[in-house]
């Protein structure tokens, strides 16, 4: 059913959107040691000491986890109207209903600073009850358990009293009245009820004088609404679920609206004009582009005639009086005042705009974004009606109760003022109050910006605040932000979200003095680069989003003077790389250096970046050191600097993994163009001693421990510049192994997922460990999910430039907020947590590593819940042959190596053997149910398997069943056991049951080998016909191949086939003109990726000869 236009709109009350408010990211990270005002955007990136972390609201005075110390004040500060009030009265309704700090806090009590200011003296018995909801025991029986007391003050930064007085010290009786000013000091201070614990209510930019009258306090940041949460936002809000789809799916048309609906009261007031249009049979599309523009269409939805209007500027005066006297709640007379009569008052109640607080009797604007945008209009309309002696600077600042420069552009109020003078502003609102605005208010406008920055040096990133630029952002005028901007020539800023990261870039392209670009993520570094005048560096606080790539990107064009883009150290999927080369392609574009080092990027994205460089003819130097990109990926690139339009003069690759040919294919390139350099950061040093050591085998199948090591794939070992590097058992009860990496490069052990980058020469010791023995159940009460393995790692202190820890949960769909993994370090002082410096689809990358006990986890917030978080799973399954029945093994685990070894080896035990089959078909849920099903009537035990984590080395759920014949073979599923869907299937055939010894594969490079061929044909001619029927693995065998046997071009039309058959069949067509090297390299990657087929295949070869022998 579809609620009626009172039930909506009472929706809009603030204890409605309490109910409504799903999730607020909240960042808890400790304050600088400076007492200095607090101000994001001026950090510079060596003084980042620790990022933080994500927190609940259930954890606010829960032990930290570096320290493990509770405390008992918090901070929530955040920007003006973020949402941390609402929040504030969300705790207390939370408690009263059961739901929060239940069994710590006896007592919690919510205190509206702004109301307080109003009163002159209280006593502390008056200030703890005044306006209370429910009937409270003596307040001497309160105070006497002071400890299990939680007083809330809500918005302690509103009152100017606050940061001009000097508190005294004192300890009074709590029935003597005192200014309150002075008992809200003694409670900072705890001086007064010291056990008591507070939550504090700020704007960010008044921490800096809010700091030295508090005691070791908490500082949490409220960022607003997750992506997720926004979607929620709207499903909660309307009641019929195909609207709430159609809402938000004509929002996320508008990416500028849908990034400022981060803030809470954005989404709703979003919602009502949404509901609004359904109401009307209207089309369902929103235009706005800033705050401003969104509340000028709400007031001419809801007040659409013309007596109205004249009713809305005597609101604007309520609103403003309210402003300047620090009022929010207005009586009956207060109304009739202003000439608000009860139809009038009807309709504001009846619209939403105003609501009554019933708890006093009094009315209160439903949000105060509403009373400093109303606030806002009436001091413009006082210079529009004619009043010559009003300066409208003035007249806000004084509205605002200025207590601060940055605090006056941090104001919405100021960001309304910015809004309203612009063009779309000025047209509205002489629209609708029917009046004519004058240009001069824009004139002063710029000169009041010019005269700030100016106060300040031009070369600071604190002249040129978020909070200003937020400001010049609504303004959306390229005249006035082009002279806005002309001060504006390098910065170092640092942003925590998209709505910050979109503002910065906005006002960024009417800067006509920058030159060089640097986007990264924070880490901790001891040395960072002098910033030029030019430059802007931009940090991120966790990982760049796709909609801030989509707010740079389109951007770049209108960037005339830049000339250097560093994207370097941030992971880059192909479809992002695909929007930077449409971007670059702009005629406006002038860039001349382009750096990705470091961003994942692979051969097939070299495909784009070739079309960069035949299509961005300005484009000097590209560096993509530390790239995977293989030989494969130097050839497309190749093809790109042959292209005629192609200038570049600097070419960064490493070398690792590229052969010969390629590594010719570039000198001969620098030969042909004399200005064209290529650089290859590789030392030349010898081969590394490849010692005989026994290899650590995961995914191949168990085998015996008296089976020769050659039977192993090479993906048991580690892959670097110079190809295998052997990996040594050390200790093999322990897990405990030991690798040495010869050169410098990046070095990688396919089976597990690690990957190492380091600087010279070094020896790497690697344990598998447990979380079990480290993740005591204190910790684990804060809601970590285990996302992977943990390692002991041991290595020379900085040796390692960069680690990858694996991690199984699944990225692709957006499903998961990347800004909650965490990299655990387990030291002797317990559990530190470090923000990773990116996250890839399968691992998570720390730069300049230090090494302990270490892996990765996933922060669970309130909204989030296991069933939610998609992971990676792997099926292992194993059989054991017998005379007379064969049983099998079905395991359902996370793709985590060190579980998958721990089976392995544990299957071992029992002569069990694995069956390579495919993984599932989709992301799965951990504490979902599956049934397992077979095609022919066998009893499985247990039918049913939970996809959950276990420790290695703890007992695994698996599936037990047993068969006597296979006969053509069984199928075998899993379902989802809630919605039906296949999740898993695979085909076990009399072939797949080989025992153990049978995967010794012969070596055809071998002298012996090659005397046992019964007939002068080699293995893959002999078989091409059950080769190219059985195949599956194509790609991996291509490119074992590319650059030795196969060109370029012949790489590309054997997968240009639309088929595997059709691709082995283009493939054979190849080998006519192959000797018996290249048949023996082309037996050897088969072999890699195909192992049981070739034991199945030299079986039958075996067979022949003994045949033909007899």
């Amino acid at each position: 059913m579809c609620p009626t236009r009172e039930q909506y709109f009472e929706s809009w009350e603030s204890e409605d959107l309490d109910e409504k408010l799903t999730q607020l990211l909240l960042l808890d990270r400790p304050h600088p040691k400076c007492q200095e005002p607090l101000v994001r955007e001026s950090w510079h990136h060596g003084m980042v000491q620790e990022q933080g972390h994500l927190i609940k609201v259930q954890d606010l005075f829960g032990p930290a986890i570096s320290t493990q110390k509770k405390p008992h004040t918090i901070i929530l500060h955040g920007a003006a109207r973020i949402g941390k009030s609402t929040l504030a009265r969300q705790v207390r309704e939370a408690w009263k209903q059961g739901r929060l700090y239940q069994g710590h806090f006896q007592y919690v009590f919510h205190l509206n600073c702004r109301e307080l200011a109003l009163s002159k003296v209280l006593s502390l018995a008056e200030l703890i009850i005044k306006g209370q909801d429910v009937v409270l025991p003596p307040i001497g029986q309160i105070l006497s358990q002071s400890e299990q007391l939680l007083l809330i003050l809500d918005g302690l930064d509103e009152p100017k009293w606050v940061f001009e007085e000097e508190t005294p010290e004192l300890c009074l009786h709590w029935s003597q009245k005192q200014p309150v000013h002075t008992l809200l000091g003694s409670l900072l201070s705890k001086t007064t009820l010291p056990d008591a614990s507070l939550l504090i209510t700020a704007r960010t930019t008044a921490l800096g004088k809010l700091m030295p009258s508090l005691r070791m306090p908490r500082c949490v940041e409220v960022l607003g609404f997750s992506k997720t949460a926004r979607k929620d936002f709207f499903f909660k809000y309307f009641l019929d679920e195909s609207q709430a789809a159609k809402a938000f799916s004509s929002v996320k048309s508008n990416h500028a609206l849908l990034t400022m609906c981060l803030m809470p009261w954005v989404s709703q007031l979003v919602c009502i004009c949404l509901k609004l249009q359904m109401e009307h049979g209207k089309g369902l599309m929103l235009t706005p582009q800033t705050t401003t523009a969104l509340c000028l269409h709400y007031l001419s939805q809801i007040f659409p005639t013309r007596p109205e209007k004249t009713q809305l500027r005597a609101l604007c005066s309520l609103a403003a009086e309210g402003i300047w006297k620090g009022k929010t709640q207005f009586s009956s007379k207060d109304l009739r005042k202003y000439g608000l009569e009860e139809a009038i008052i009807s309709t504001l109640l009846n619209t939403g705009v105003l609501h009554i607080d019933s708890s006093c009797h009094s009315y209160c604007f439903s949000h105060l974004c509403f009373q400093d945008f109303l606030a806002t209009i009436f001091c413009i309309l006082q210079e529009a009606d004619g009043f010559g002696n009003i300066d409208i600077i003035k007249g806000v600042k004084t509205s605002l109760g200025i207590c601060g420069r940055n605090d006056l552009f941090g104001a919405l109020t100021s960001h309304f003022l910015f809004g309203l003078l612009s063009e779309h502003g000025a047209r509205k609102l002489e629209n609708i109050f029917n009046c004519q605005m004058s240009q001069e208010a824009k004139e002063e406008l710029l000169q009041w910006v010019e005269a700030e920055v100016q106060n300040e040096n031009p070369y600071s990133a604190q002249s040129y605040s978020l909070d200003l630029l937020h400001c010049l952002y609504e303004i959306q005028d390229k005249v006035f932000l082009t002279l806005a901007m002309a001060h504006f020539q390098g910065a170092m800023m640092c942003v925590l979200t998209d709505i910050e990261f979109h503002v910065f870039v906005f006002c960024l392209k009417f800067c006509y003095n920058v030159s060089r670009l640097r986007v990264t993520v924070q880490e901790k570094t001891q040395h960072e680069e002098e910033l030029e005048p030019s430059s802007v560096v931009l940090f991120l606080w966790g990982l760049v989003t796709d909609a801030c790539w989509q707010d740079l990107f389109s951007s770049l064009g209108e960037m005339r003077t830049l000339r250097e883009l560093d994207l370097s150290g941030n992971s880059l999927s192909y479809s992002v790389v695909q929007r930077l080369y449409e971007a670059l392609r702009h005629t406006h574009c002038q860039l001349e250096t382009l750096r990705l080092v470091s961003c994942g990027l692979t051969s097939r994205c070299c495909q784009v970046l070739a079309s960069v460089l035949s299509d961005t003819p300005t484009l000097m130097e590209l560096d993509l050191q530390q790239n995977d990109v293989g030989s494969r990926g130097v050839i497309l690139l190749c093809k790109g600097l042959k292209h005629p339009r192609c200038q570049l003069k600097l070419l960064w690759v490493d070398h690792n993994h590229l052969n010969e040919a390629v590594s010719v294919e570039l000198r001969d390139l620098e030969k042909e163009n004399l200005e064209l350099t290529t650089i290859l950061p590789f030392p030349e040093e010898s081969s590394p001693q490849v010692a005989q050591v026994e290899p650590f085998c995961l995914s191949s199948s168990a085998l015996l421990e008296d089976q020769p090591t050659e039977l192993l794939g090479t993906d048991d070992n580690f892959w670097g510049p110079t190809g295998l590097v052997t990996t040594r058992v050390i200790d093999k009860d322990k897990n405990l192994y030991r690798v040495h990496f010869p050169v410098a490069g990046s070095y990688h052990w396919p089976n597990t997922g690690i990957r190492f980058t380091v600087r010279g020469a070094v020896t790497i010791e690697i344990e598998f460990c447990t979380w079990s023995k480290f993740l005591d159940q204190s910790v684990s009460q804060h809601n970590w999910m285990v996302a992977g393995p943990l390692f002991d790692i041991k290595a020379e202190p900085g040796a390692v430039a960069a680690v990858h820890l694996p991690h199984f949960v699944d990225l692709q769909g957006d499903h998961v907020d990347i800004s909650m993994f965490q990299v655990a370090h387990f030291k002797d002082e317990g559990m530190l947590l470090e923000k990773p410096t990116r996250v890839e689809p399968s691992s998570t990358v720390l730069k300049e590593p230090s090494f302990s006990p270490m892996g990765v986890l996933l922060r669970m917030l309130p909204a989030t819940a296991l069933r939610f978080i998609p992971i990676t799973s792997t099926v292992l399954l194993y059989h054991h042959p017998d005379p007379k029945e064969v049983t099998f093994h079905l395991y359902f685990i996370p793709s985590d190596c060190s579980i998958q070894k721990a089976i392995d080896d544990e299957e071992k035990k029992f002569q069990f053997v694995r069956l390579h089959k495919p993984p599932p078909v989709a992301p799965l849920y951990m504490g979902s149910r599956y049934i397992v099903s077979s095609s022919k009537n066998l009893e499985i035990i247990p039918k049913e398997l939970e996809l959950c984590y276990q420790n290695p080395g703890e007992s695994q759920l698996f599936s037990e069943f047993y068969i006597d014949h296979l006969g053509s073979g069984i199928r075998l599923e899993m379902k989802d056991k809630k919605e039906g869907i296949v999740v898993w299937k695979a085909l076990v055939k009399q072939g797949d049951l080989r025992p153990t010894a049978t995967l010794v594969l012969p070596d055809l490079t071998a002298s012996a080998s090659l005397a046992t061929v019964p007939d002068t044909l080699h293995f893959v001619d002999r078989y091409q016909e059950q080769l190219v029927a059985c195949v599956t693995l194509v790609d991996p065998v291509l490119d074992k191949l590319h650059g030795h046997m196969l060109s370029e071009e012949q790489y590309e039309s054997v997968r240009a086939e639309t088929t595997k058959p059709d691709q082995m069949r283009k493939l054979f067509s190849f080998s006519r003109s192959w000797d018996w090297a290249c048949k023996n390299r082309f037996y050897q990657a088969l072999r890699e990726a195909h192992p049981y087929l070739i034991v199945e295949l030299w079986e039958k070869w075996g067979s022949m000869g003994n045949q033909e022998a007899s």
